[in-house]
């Protein structure tokens, strides 16, 4: 059969396709990214204007990414089955409501209920907005560029989120890092509705138990994590947790072996390697989001500085993400994913272990010096990271093993900022905090580091049935 021709403004189409595109997708992306880190630098502004007290705190950042993580996989498969045009629509619609409910909070339960439903909303979002790209975007030279533009705008919303909310909330409160959420996710879904194509949608079947579960687990952890040095780790609600967690992890486990539809394809687990690449970008997310949610409230808290001062302080230190995760690109190209992992994990545990000689009275220099190389060496392991996770998958499973990645990525964020909780909540004071905190920290990394050492190489191989 002879291939249909094709017209030059055929094949000039998806390149017309201009940058409204680009901009109405990354929108509700950079949203999203911005909500992870901004918060941070308002939580001793919430704390006073909320009395709210630290579980609270915790909960404020944790709510988020809790239901983040848990609906992730949900967001992809509904894409799947009703469009992904529809869902991502859907679930820029919520984080905007969900926005203004936070921005209008009048206290914190209000707020944390707000928060969990902007996870929703961003899980929902998030997975259709890379699907809704390759759709606009068919030719490759053309999808390359604009995904280079999109991922610098991303790590650039990461690295500038601390000094964003502290500029917000220096001049127009804690409620304007919400609030600001409203206006730019309308003009998203406007840009999104006029120039995103509808995409074909093709049935995908729904693992609800795998989900419910899956969710129940993730709430009952995080209720023991951030309840249990308030409620006393001892007492009925939180034994009552920790029984709801391991029945509900059983149930999951269980249903993933023997269902049907698992939520993740059973090939990719035929060997360790892919089990030890989640591990690791769990063991990163930990030490990355535990880590900045501790020093938010150490600077603030123990170094006295504003919200401003704080992102200002921080600004130098996230920036150097955005370095870093152009570096690795070239050194895994050149030398594959094993060797940039280990040089930046090794390179951020010891400097996780030197920080914990941090005091209210060292230098800020030396602060800005030391947690700047600790966040540098990550930022070389991440990229490397999602590279041999989809080297493991290959083509067939892609898809499902990038979600399956960013969802252990949220829950280690989720894990982390829990941890820093009852770090700060049960240590006497900022020494002892900034010991427990660091060596949390470095240890995450140092065991992210030794699964690297032990399951990472060049090509782990994944077994086809």
């Amino acid at each position: 059969m002879q291939a249909p021709k094709l017209s030059p403004s055929t094949l000039a189409a998806p390149t017309h396709a201009g940058y409204l595109p680009l901009v109405a997708l990354a929108i509700g992306f950079v949203m999203a990214m911005l909500d992870v880190t901004v918060v941070n630098v308002g939580l001793s502004s919430i704390e006073e204007s909320l009395s709210a007290p630290l579980s609270m705190l915790v909960w404020i950042v944790d709510g988020y990414t809790l239901t983040f993580a848990a609906m992730l996989m949900v967001g992809g498969a509904l894409a799947d089955r009703y469009g992904a045009k529809k869902i991502y629509m859907f679930g820029l619609t919520i984080f905007v409501v969900a926005s203004l409910l936070c921005g209008i909070a009048p206290n914190g339960v209000t707020l944390v209920a707000a928060r969990l439903l902007q996870g929703v909303g961003a899980a929902f979002f998030m997975p259709s907005s890379l699907s809704l790209m390759t759709h606009v975007y068919e030719d490759d030279h053309t999808r390359a560029k604009m995904l280079g533009i999109w991922s610098a705008a991303v790590g650039a919303a990461g690295a500038i989120g601390p000094l964003v909310g502290g500029v917000l909330i220096h001049w127009f409160g804690w409620r304007s890092i919400f609030l600001i959420n409203v206006p730019v996710g309308l003009l998203g879904l406007m840009l999104a509705n006029k120039v995103i194509p509808n995409v074909a949608r093709h049935w995908r079947p729904l693992t609800i138990l795998s989900h419910l579960t899956g969710v129940l687990m993730l709430a009952a952890l995080s209720f023991v994590l951030i309840e249990g040095p308030v409620f006393g780790w001892g007492s009925a609600p939180i034994m009552a947790g920790i029984v709801i967690t391991l029945i509900a992890g059983f149930f999951l486990v269980r249903h993933e072996r023997r269902g049907a539809a698992p939520l993740i394809p059973r090939e990719l687990f035929a060997t360790s390697h892919f089990a030890a690449a989640n591990g690791i970008g769990f063991l990163i997310n930990f030490g990355v989001y535990g880590l900045l949610f501790f020093l938010s409230l150490f600077l603030q808290q123990a170094r006295g500085a504003d919200a401003l001062q704080t992102g200002l302080q921080l600004l130098p230190t996230m920036a150097v993400i955005f370095i870093g995760n152009f570096m690795s690109g070239r050194i895994t190209a050149q030398w594959g994913p094993r060797l940039p992992m280990l040089l930046g994990l090794g390179l951020a545990a010891v400097l996780a272990g030197l920080l914990t000689g941090l005091t209210p009275q060292t230098s800020y220099w030396v602060f800005a010096l030391a947690v700047g190389t600790c966040n540098f060496g990550v930022s070389i392991a991440i990229p490397a990271m999602t590279t041999a996770v989809l080297q493991m998958a290959g083509r067939l499973h892609a898809n499902s093993a990038a979600a399956a990645l960013n969802a252990n990525r949220q829950i280690g964020a989720l894990v982390g900022v829990a941890i820093m909780g009852t770090i700060l909540h049960m240590a006497p004071d900022w020494h002892w905090r900034v010991i427990f905190a660091l060596a949390a920290v470095g240890v995450a990394y140092g065991g992210a580091w030794l699964l690297v050492l032990r399951f990472i190489r060049l090509n782990a191989p994944v077994r086809k049935h």
